[in-house]
């Protein structure tokens, strides 16, 4: 079975129209991508898509890729730390020569979207954050749709990255009877994958395991993105209709919702901090 994904965000971009209608104060949705990236222009695209449809000034600042690690951080604190910012976000990847983190630092927690930088990770590691990563919402999201049950389910998380597979691995630790993590060079990855009820993979590297590697009725959320050899867009899951499985199909999964909940997080801070 498919996980329609293009229709959860639909249904959550609907319920946001009404939700930022009801805000006070109307911030902009600060956007910052560094250096020619093509894949990071056309996520900026689809989020910029969204903001039209919700009403939100949504502003990209393009930089040159020359710039130092130093000077971008001046940049994006003059932007984010502005009265009239209400949120703001870095499009990952960053050119090799700049310190990620520290760039992602300099965004004030109030306003960081992706909840990337250390002040805002530490509220989510601690469970004091009143947002979650947008990976994990989009997980959460899915669970509670499709009605399932955690706590007897034995999960495997494909990828140990901090966009993904890190904190999903902390959502889920407490919730789940049992959780491993593997990565994708992991010799044993697809023969160990039928023991697993659930699996969550966030590495982006084309067909790493399919239907066949797993048992009936598993359950797959795929937030891998990557390009097959006919230059088509596709996840790390490939269905092969082998038997009953269920799956976010890329394009059309975890990558609509992921926006959506960006959004989501966008409106919860404001409504939180009332900035």
């Amino acid at each position: 079975m498919v996980i329609n994904g293009k229709k959860i965000a639909d249904e959550l971009i609907q319920d946001l129209k009404i939700k930022f209608n009801s805000l006070e104060k109307k911030k902009f949705f600060g956007a910052m991508l560094i250096g020619e990236n093509k894949e990071s222009e056309n996520f900026l695209k689809q989020k910029e898509k969204i903001a039209k449809e919700l009403n939100i000034d949504f502003r990209i600042y393009k930089i040159s890729e020359n710039i130092t690690t130093d000077k971008l951080r001046d940049e994006i604190q003059k932007i984010a730390y502005h009265k009239t910012c209400g949120g703001f976000t870095v499009q990952l990847p960053l050119p090799s020569h700049i310190n990620t983190y520290y760039v992602l630092n300099a965004i004030p927690s109030q306003k960081d979207v992706d909840v990337l930088s250390e002040r805002s990770l530490g509220g989510f590691y601690t469970e004091r954050l009143k947002i979650f990563p947008p990976a994990v919402s989009v997980l959460e999201e899915i669970i509670k749709r499709q009605n399932i049950d955690l706590k007897n389910l034995n999960v495997a998380v494909i990828g140990y990255g901090f966009l993904v597979g890190k904190p999903i691995s902390f959502y889920l630790s407490s919730k789940v009877k049992s959780i491993s993590i593997f990565r994708s060079k992991d010799i044993d990855l697809k023969q160990r994958l039928k023991e697993f009820d659930l699996i969550v993979s966030g590495v982006g590297k084309a067909g790493l395991f399919s239907s066949k590697d797993l048992k009936e009725n598993a359950i797959v959320i795929d937030f891998g993105y990557d390009f097959d050899s006919n230059g088509k867009i596709c996840g790390d899951f490939l269905y092969e209709k082998d038997k009953e499985i269920i799956y976010t199909p890329t394009p059309g999964g975890t990558g609509q919702i992921l926006v959506a909940k960006l959004f989501e997080n966008f409106y919860l801070l404001n409504k939180l901090f009332k900035i």
